[in-house]
């Protein structure tokens, strides 16, 4: 809904434009042309400020400004680009002959940037989906390796029995040597008192 036109406290006119308004500023502007935008609205016979005469004839009066519905070529453009230079309106609007910044901009701001969501909320949600099956796999190859590895290798378990073969027997020759060096010297004891005992000697 337009918003009706009122005057506020400084005497300017503010709201929507009448036809008779649009005449004066157009016909002010084609024969002398926009020289200073802050001054043009006293000597056009206005009672707008300069910055709303400026709008209105960028983005309504002046010729070759193209207006109505923006085509199937025009939307893909304005996405394309906006992917590539946000939200510069006016570098947009270069590209798209006729079409202004402001219409660029409330055209994406009330069509296509919902478009816009909705397909990339939708593309990461295909990429998650990608990112889950992609763990789950990672996830089954770590567990069949582990499988693979706990099974019971027979190469190891044969090195396994000759290493305790070979502790067990090295536990038996030191136990012996242990026994046969305490038995050799009991025997050097008692050769030792025997041959006191027969020689009349004491034992200190």
């Amino acid at each position: 809904m337009v918003k009706a036109a009122y005057v506020d406290k400084d005497g300017l006119k503010k709201g929507a434009w009448s036809e008779e308004e649009d005449n004066k500023l157009r016909s002010y502007i084609v024969r002398y042309g926009h020289w200073n935008w802050r001054l043009l609205p006293k000597f056009a016979g206005l009672q707008r400020c300069g910055k709303s005469c400026r709008l209105r004839w960028m983005n309504y009066l002046k010729p070759g400004v193209k207006r109505g519905e923006f085509d199937e070529e025009e939307r893909d453009l304005i996405a394309k680009l906006h992917q590539e230079l946000g939200n510069k309106w006016s570098g947009i609007a270069a590209k798209l002959p006729g079409r202004t910044d402001n219409d660029v901009k409330n055209y994406w701001m009330t069509h296509l940037q919902k478009r816009e969501k909705s397909s990339k909320y939708v593309a990461d949600c295909i990429s998650e989906e990608e990112k889950s099956s992609n763990n789950r796999r990672k996830i089954e190859k770590s567990s069949a390796r582990s499988e693979v590895t706990s099974s019971v290798d027979p190469k190891s378990s044969s090195r396994k029995s000759e290493k305790s073969k070979v502790s067990d027997s090295e536990m038996f020759i030191l136990e012996s040597s242990n026994s046969n060096s305490s038995l050799v010297l009991n025997a050097f004891k008692w050769d030792l008192n025997l041959s006191v005992e027969q020689n009349g000697l004491e034992i200190l």
